[in-house]
């Protein structure tokens, strides 16, 4: 019981400080549980089809053919295929952390992983015309471009930064019973 506590003390220190407001301010507690309510159907209506999604991935798409493009010695192949899978999707940022924990049991690269959260958090083609739209095409292509040697330098900043031994404890996480053979 303490350990379940312990896992959840955020959402309860939240859900105590949130009680604690709508008996001192009501109107203000009321909108609290009203945009939590709004937010959880939100999640409710994206987070399982991005589960089914991932876990088609996961049992239809051989761990070999992840390794091949993927991988360590993908070099600029894998680095482009990361790359575009998160350039071409939608959907919230962390909807991106499911996928990319599939992409690390499957073999992928710690350097590519990092290429397509960079560029699911920052180079979706929705976000783009948007931009287009709303700042001009100057502006938006001036960004994308920055934001592109911007993933790129951040991936490699952080493949030369962390550690091997950083890298195989990242790694272990997700691979516990699979050995890595990249």
């Amino acid at each position: 019981m303490k350990n379940r506590f312990r896992e959840y003390r955020g959402a309860l220190i939240m859900l105590g400080v949130s009680l604690v407001i709508l008996f001192v301010q009501p109107a203000s507690g009321k909108a609290i549980f009203h945009l939590t309510f709004k937010n959880t159907l939100f999640m409710l209506g994206v987070i399982p089809p991005i589960f089914l999604m991932v876990g088609l991935f996961d049992v239809w798409v051989p761990r070999e053919k992840v390794v091949k493009r993927l991988g360590e010695r993908s070099g600029f192949l894998g680095m482009f295929l990361c790359l575009a899978l998160g350039i071409f999707t939608a959907g919230p940022l962390y909807a991106a952390f499911p996928v990319a924990e599939v992409l690390l049991r499957k073999g992928t690269s710690l350097r590519n992983v990092w290429i397509f959260l960079g560029a699911w958090s920052t180079m979706k083609i929705p976000m783009f015309l948007f931009e287009i739209q709303s700042l001009g095409y100057r502006f938006a292509l001036s960004r994308y471009a920055m934001s592109f040697l911007g993933v790129f330098l951040i991936a490699f900043l952080l493949e030369w930064l962390v550690s091997q031994r950083e890298k195989e404890c990242i790694l272990e996480g997700y691979l516990p019973s699979v050995p890595r053979t990249d």
